[in-house]
């Protein structure tokens, strides 16, 4: 399969945002590293209350493939962490590397 790269845009609850991202850097890079996944970067937007970051993946399976291995593996269940809990939303585009 291809390298598929996804621009992933989450709007954060009012108060949450410096929490979410203590979290999805000692959980969920750990974590998503480990399966395979690159990422390209992560920004925050405190002037919209928004995090930002870039998550690839290339290897035998598919983005959706491998992104179904991580929600359904034991480790990300022990996180006990429910992203509803910290956003109010989410936008993924899947992009194309151009630079």
């Amino acid at each position: 399969m291809g390298k598929t790269v996804q621009l992933r845009t989450y709007t954060v609850r009012a108060g949450l945002l410096d929490a979410w991202v203590e979290r999805w850097q000692e959980e969920i890079v750990p974590l998503r590293l480990e399966l395979g996944f690159e990422i390209g970067g992560a920004w925050v937007d405190r002037a919209s209350n928004q995090f930002l970051w870039l998550i690839s993946y290339e290897g035998p399976e598919s983005f959706a493939e491998r992104n179904a291995l991580y929600w359904a593996s034991p480790a990300r269940k022990a996180m006990n962490l429910d992203p509803d809990d910290y956003l109010l939303g989410t936008e993924e585009r899947t992009v194309e590397e151009r630079y």
